[in-house]
């Protein structure tokens, strides 16, 4: 396992990366055209994310959401963000494509623990924060056994389970895993909110119950 999570899988990401956005193009080039339409400049989301060992890299995801503000000029719910073309973006993933320009950079990974949000740095445990030790993946262990419909905790669990059983067997078993749950639109919420609060926010919430 070392040595495919110190040589091989990285060798593997790029140039199955390199091989994926050479043909993937046409579709890359047609959702880039869709978003420039629906949504306008800019086309890219980019996001300042936690990676290997915590160190931050931005995040490149098509972007499915207005910058719609309230009064105050605080931006509105993802909910009230999100068109429908965006909810299409994400129901399908194809919001992710633009994350294999991460891998070809070494950021990302194709399989492995979902990168989350900077802020949700301080929340996580000394176990969960084994997560860090790998890159993190366009899927993984969590993405293929219930993607959004699963807690934090659960999500945790899978994770810590991909970094102590990571293989070439496994990846590829996720990957092939991750194309039917992608094509029967498994686990998908177009706002996960509505069935679970924010990593911060839980924990807070959970930590002010202890005190």
């Amino acid at each position: 396992m070392t040595a495919y999570k110190k040589f091989g899988k990285p060798l593997l990401d790029r140039l199955c990366a390199s091989f994926a956005l050479s043909i993937l193009s046409p579709v890359l080039l047609a959702v880039a055209l869709l978003v420039k339409i629906s949504l306008g400049s800019p086309v890219i989301f980019r996001q300042s994310r936690p990676g290997l060992n915590e160190k931050l890299f931005p995040l490149f995801k098509f972007r499915s959401m207005t910058d719609g503000k309230d009064a105050a000029g605080n931006l509105l719910s993802d909910s009230s963000r999100l068109t429908p073309m965006g909810d299409w973006l994400r129901r399908t993933s194809l919001d992710e494509l633009p994350e294999l320009i991460n891998v070809l950079r070494g950021e990302m990974s194709l399989v492995g623990p979902r990168p989350l949000l900077e802020r949700y740095l301080p929340y996580f445990s000394a176990e969960e924060r084994e997560r860090f030790n790998v890159r993190p993946g366009i899927t993984g262990l969590a993405q293929v056994n219930g993607r959004n419909c699963l807690s934090w905790n659960a999500r945790f669990r899978n994770d810590l389970e991909y970094v102590k059983s990571m293989s070439f067997s496994g990846d590829v078993r996720i990957l092939c895993q991750t194309v039917l749950c992608v094509c029967r639109r498994e686990g998908y919420q177009s706002d996960p909110n509505a069935t679970m609060l924010d990593l911060d926010r839980e924990r807070d919430m959970c930590r002010g119950r202890r005190q």
